[in-house]
């Protein structure tokens, strides 16, 4: 199982066995990736969209058992399936409405003065209309970069040696 979220989020709460491989390391390194996957696969996000995401990255290698888990971690704990939980952090997709918001309300106030400054809200509310048509989100990926959201153990060596590591013993060639 692979939680393609922010390691913030997946410090906060994830599934019991799944391993953090977010989805801008996947989708740069998926055929690295890919030669560690020999088993079904199954990604995991808050709600859906980036495990779409990665699966469509996924696929291009090859891989013939790519499952995304529908609704995500929300749907997951909303069955009371068990849930290793670490220190509180806010899920990326909360980080996005907070900056979108704040910088529309801040541009709105501005405009008061200057009024040119109210372009930059037209700015915000085109790239969320973007976002939500094609299913992607700029501003998302670049808040995961922040510190806040990264995490020590999610480069690409420490991703494929968890990943090496977890193989049953028979499976190994």
């Amino acid at each position: 199982m692979l939680d393609v979220r922010t390691p913030a989020e997946f410090e906060t709460a994830h599934i019991p066995g799944s391993y953090n491989v977010p989805l801008d390391l996947l989708k740069e390194h998926r055929a690295e990736l890919g030669d560690h996957l020999d088993e079904d696969v199954v990604l995991v996000c808050r709600s859906g969209a980036r495990a779409a995401q990665a699966g469509q990255a996924l696929e291009q290698t090859g891989l013939p058992n790519l499952k995304v888990l529908t609704g995500g971690i929300l749907a997951w704990q909303a069955t009371n399936a068990p849930v290793n939980h670490g220190r509180p952090r806010w899920d990326l997709e909360r980080q996005v409405r907070l900056a979108a918001g704040s910088i529309v309300l801040v541009s709105i106030l501005a405009s008061l003065v200057l009024p040119g400054a109210k372009w930059v809200a037209g700015f915000i509310g085109a790239g969320l209309t973007f976002a939500a048509v094609t299913n992607t989100c700029a501003m998302g990926m670049l808040l995961s970069k922040l510190p806040y959201n990264r995490g020590a153990n999610c480069d690409l060596d420490t991703v494929v040696a968890q990943l090496r590591n977890s193989r049953p013993t028979a499976s190994r060639s």
